[in-house]
């Protein structure tokens, strides 16, 4: 058996090798063969070797380390070795005051933020469930907590009765104080004004980009409390970055945009969601003529690694649970994955592609392509004049107006026959104009003010 994650050969014993047994309790365990060369093919110890071996390296281990490994002498025909078994340990494990972890076939030594992470998880934490101590329920945001009540009481998450208590019972309801009664980082970073006075980085950056990644044309940042950045960032991108095209099924009006509205404001929830806030980046949209970037710095679980997985039936695991409980109780997002189904869904109503992901080790890319029907009517496909359109289209509708109200007709009659349900629109682009330039007359109602004028040519 080749060497692998969880299986390393030696054929001599170094003290420098109790750096693996760290790594392979920090990670996911392992196994270390000393008297095997690097194929897997026993060569063999001393009986002096093998004496001193089996007495000194379960001491080392627990000595510098605290924990206990399994070694065993084994044999195959006349040569001798040694197994070192390693089990994952739930907390971290330190070699003379230094962390080590086995990553594929190499060892690596956490530092930095990585090691704050694994402190944590080691210890059944998260960084968005971790304290803030001069963070009080009063600093909180009104308005977001109002949104928030809203919201959960609209997707009927809260009931009435559990929304109008104090907001310190509504964060303890929601599990946002930890054990000193302090607020964590999922309140401040949820209702909090500006929750970038605690960390950098917690907003959302949007870009126009022209024919290249250089040519920005325009940008926004959205900032505040997280509950009430979505909302906002979804309004922004679809009336101000992405542009609908116009076509008529029909006398039918429709708009036409480049990817789903919901599809998209999904995959903002889910970068919201899933992004590491510790690496004080924001989120980050780069908006094309004909696609949509979204990048966040965060991580997905490990077996879910790609676009084909993400799709696939799988439980959720949010980065930040406790944060992701908030905008579950909001009802903004789903539990057990199910914001990848609505994903798909939206995208198969709007004829569009499902989003790509593109997951490494510096975060988390989502390309959103335009649909086919937004491509067609940018390229000019349709022989469709649009900036001709409207007016070509209101001539039309003209004309179908005359030809039926040879006989008079109410005006819900007229408007039922051109299927148009606004009645003020109707008024303003047709009744009024048509009136003024003497192509509808009206008749005389029985009784004044009665409201029941007939209209004719």
């Amino acid at each position: 058996m080749p060497e692998h994650q969880t299986i390393e050969y030696k054929e001599v014993w170094h003290d420098a090798f109790l750096e693996w047994i760290c790594g392979y309790a920090n990670a996911y365990g392992g196994t270390l063969y000393i008297g095997k060369n690097d194929s897997g093919d026993v060569v063999g110890l001393s009986d002096k070797e093998r004496k001193k071996l089996l007495e000194a390296i379960p001491n080392k281990i627990t000595d510098t380390m605290g924990i206990v490994a399994d070694v065993n002498l084994l044999y195959q025909n006349d040569l001798q070795y040694i197994e070192i078994i390693v089990d994952k340990y739930p907390s971290l494990i330190s070699y003379h005051g230094k962390y080590f972890y086995r990553s594929g076939s190499t060892m690596r030594t956490i530092t930095g933020k990585e090691l704050d992470k694994a402190i944590l998880k080691s210890q059944g934490r998260t960084w968005d469930g971790m304290p803030i101590p001069k963070l009080q329920v009063t600093d909180l945001k009104r308005e977001a907590i109002d949104l928030f009540k809203e919201k959960a009481l609209r997707r009927h998450r809260l009931t009435e009765e559990e929304t109008r208590v104090d907001d310190i019972i509504l964060m303890e309801n929601l599990h946002l104080f930890d054990g000193e009664d302090y607020l964590i980082r999922a309140a401040m970073l949820a209702f909090y004004k500006d929750p970038e006075k605690w960390v950098t980085g917690s907003y959302i950056k949007i870009g126009y980009f022209g024919k290249s990644d250089a040519d920005l044309i325009y940008q926004d940042e959205v900032h505040g409390s997280l509950i009430e950045q979505i909302d906002k960032t979804v309004d922004l991108v679809y009336t101000k970055y992405l542009k609908a095209l116009i076509y008529y099924e029909g006398i039918q009006r429709i708009e036409q945009f480049m990817f789903p509205q919901e599809a998209f404001r999904e995959i903002l929830l889910n970068a919201v969601v899933h992004k590491d806030y510790s690496a004080c980046n924001p989120i980050q949209i780069s908006v094309y003529e004909d696609k949509i970037y979204i990048w966040n710095d965060g991580e997905m679980p490990s077996e879910l690694n790609s676009t084909e997985k993400l799709f696939e039936k799988h439980s959720s695991k949010p980065y930040n649970p406790k944060l992701a409980n908030i905008f579950f109780k909001s009802g903004m997002i789903e539990a057990w994955g199910r914001g990848f189904d609505k994903i798909r869904e939206a995208c198969v109503r709007y004829d569009g592609r499902l989003p790509e992901y593109h997951i490494s080790a510096s975060g988390i890319m989502v390309l959103c392509r335009a649909c086919d029907k937004y491509l067609e009517l940018l390229n000019g496909e349709e022989d469709l004049h649009l900036g001709q359109s409207d007016q070509d289209n209101e001539q039309d509708v003209t004309k179908m107006i005359i030809a039926f109200c040879k006989q008079p007709h109410s005006a819900k009659e007229i408007m039922n026959y051109i299927k148009i349900n606004d009645r003020s629109f109707f008024r303003r682009h047709y009744l009024n104009p048509m009136i003024k330039t003497g192509q509808l007359k009206m008749t005389i109602p029985d009784k004044p003010k009665s409201g029941n004028q007939k209209y004719y040519c």
